[in-house]
């Protein structure tokens, strides 16, 4: 998959494309079924695929003191885009010039002129508005697309077995609520996290548990605690998974300001610092808890660990 960060200046290859737009965060099945339509009408015109998303997420401009949120950060975003077998994906930086465009401006400079979309069909959730003020939806897409000479298709809010749309609001309500089997569910996979593997204080490696530290970053906070986890380095689409045990917290024992991610990978030996560590959240074990000496943290670990290798077997 090739990456662009604008639309301006594209190369004559990649325009003309069916194009799904939207924020994309989760890449959740509903997102999936955007992007796919797109790939379906882009195959059968012989055209290539493209999703166009936004960075940083419009909400971060908007609201630029609230939590962190996100669920797939850019790096994460595009693997999730990349596996469905996307041509292009057109990375529009969000900012305050851009988010004052016109509705109507959006639609010929971005869509029509910036990615050539001369009868091309473009892809866009059901609920998807877009330009200043929010006044442009689906209504004028359509119209507009007939006059500037390309389609336009939105795609029906897809549904859980229950009947619930899926959306990213609910994956995080989810992970918040310590449920991150719940979370899968909705996302159609295991939630993960993503960072370098940054130097701690090393006690782990002298009570027998080392871990690899990593720190959130725009990445939203599921519950404090401990998870069955599994994780992978420096991982593509051959990723090697090991499973492990992780703390996500202030570490009431020795308090960090920030909330952080601590993995201990069950029978690794080896060096992780600097290196990028994917961890899939699998099962939630405890709340935090501070405990009175290191003799106590060390037999609640290894009960830690029992208890996931348990849980991640009959995963």
């Amino acid at each position: 998959m090739r990456i662009f960060r604008h639309f301006d200046a594209l190369p004559a290859a990649v325009r003309g494309a069916a194009v799904a737009v939207g924020n994309f965060d989760g890449v959740h099945p509903g997102h999936r079924a955007v992007i796919n339509e797109a790939g379906v009408i882009a195959k059968d015109a012989g055209r290539p695929w493209a999703v166009l998303t936004f960075e940083p997420h419009p909400r971060r401009l908007f609201d630029p003191d609230g939590p962190p949120f996100r669920l797939t950060p850019l790096h994460a975003k595009a693997r999730e885009i990349a596996g469905l077998g996307v041509d292009v994906l057109v990375v529009q930086r969000f900012d305050k010039p851009f988010c004052r465009l016109p509705a109507e401006t959006f639609v010929t400079d971005v869509l029509a002129k910036g990615l050539g979309a001369s009868h091309v069909h473009v892809v866009s959730g059901y609920d998807f508005v877009f330009g200043h003020k929010r006044r442009g939806n689906c209504e004028m897409l359509l119209a507009m697309g007939k006059r500037l000479g390309f389609g336009f298709t939105a795609v029906n809010a897809v549904t859980d077995p229950g009947g619930e749309a899926y959306s990213s609001t609910r994956v995080r309500e989810r992970l918040v609520a310590a449920d991150p089997r719940g979370a899968a569910r909705i996302l159609g996979r295991p939630f993960e996290l993503e960072g370098r593997v940054v130097k701690g204080d090393r006690r782990g490696r002298t009570i027998g548990f080392p871990t690899a530290n990593v720190r959130l970053g725009q990445y939203m906070r599921p519950a404090n605690g401990v998870y069955a986890v599994r994780a992978a380095a420096d991982a593509g689409s051959e990723a090697a998974w090991m499973d492990g045990v992780a703390n996500i917290g202030h570490r009431p024992m020795f308090p960090t300001n920030d909330v952080l991610l601590e993995v201990y990978l069950f029978d690794f030996e080896g060096d992780l610092y600097g290196r990028r560590l994917r961890v899939r959240l699998v099962d939630y074990l405890r709340p935090e808890k501070k405990f009175d000496g290191m003799a106590e943290l060390k037999a609640q670990i290894a009960d830690d660990s029992e208890r996931a290798r348990r849980i991640l077997a009959a995963a």
